[in-house]
């Protein structure tokens, strides 16, 4: 039987990962853009399709650090890249930063995980 609680987190998750379900098809509209079209050579040469996936892993992991308890979401960012995961930021144990790279792991389609740039030290409250 699902409390309250349960349930209210299981809608905000689900809230996040349909609202970040519309930043690829935006990222897809804009590929001819100006903007676009000052990437590098490396990016430039990365499909649409690879680029969609990289960022609904990108989006998956942070709704799936938003839902766990042991991992606090705001202090870590994210990203994907070829399906390599970056996970950047401070936590404050060596278990939390374990658990995250663990979450991360866990994700259709993730390669590998980089959280070398995810330190364990005091976070801002």
């Amino acid at each position: 039987m699902l409390t309250t609680h349960s349930f209210r987190k299981r809608l905000l998750v689900a809230g996040l990962v349909t609202a970040f379900a519309a930043i690829p098809m935006a990222q897809a509209a804009a590929q001819g853009s100006p903007a676009q079209q000052a990437m590098s050579q490396s990016e430039s040469n990365r499909t649409v399709p690879d680029k969609v996936a990289d960022t609904w892993i990108t989006t998956k992991v942070k709704s799936e650090f938003a839902a766990s308890k042991h991992v606090k979401a705001t202090d870590i960012s994210v990203s994907t890249t070829d399906g390599v995961v970056t996970l950047t930021g401070t936590v404050a144990t060596a278990r939390e930063k374990n658990k995250a790279i663990h979450i991360a792991h866990k994700i259709k389609g993730v390669k590998s995980v980089n959280a070398s740039g995810l330190t364990v030290g005091s976070t801002k409250s």
